[in-house]
């Protein structure tokens, strides 16, 4: 069984207590850090009202990263593209041997 650990990150001026597995701690504790940056750049770069309006913004900052990788990884295709010429080597091969 995985080690728990209780954390607090600090987030937009506020804290929140979390039960970790000891492995997740790293991680947290930097994506935290990640949030407020984001959040200091926005502030400064943007006319921004309330924390609402920033996290939002860094929501859909982070999200539109992942989904980004997902479509570039779809598109680039070169994992499949050679799993289709390994296929076809292991059709040749049999071929030949026929």
């Amino acid at each position: 069984m995985s080690e728990k650990l209780k954390i607090k990150l600090s987030i937009a001026d506020r804290v929140y207590p979390l039960t970790v597995d000891l492995s997740q701690e790293e991680g947290l504790r930097s994506a935290s850090k990640k949030i407020d940056a984001m959040i200091k750049q926005f502030e400064e770069n943007y006319a921004v009202r309330d924390k609402q309006d920033v996290l939002a913004m860094c929501a859909l900052q982070f999200a539109s990263q992942v989904e980004q990788k997902q479509v570039d990884n779809a598109i680039d295709g070169s994992e499949t593209l050679e799993r289709l010429k390994k296929i076809n080597d292991i059709l040749f091969d049999y071929l030949d041997k026929k």
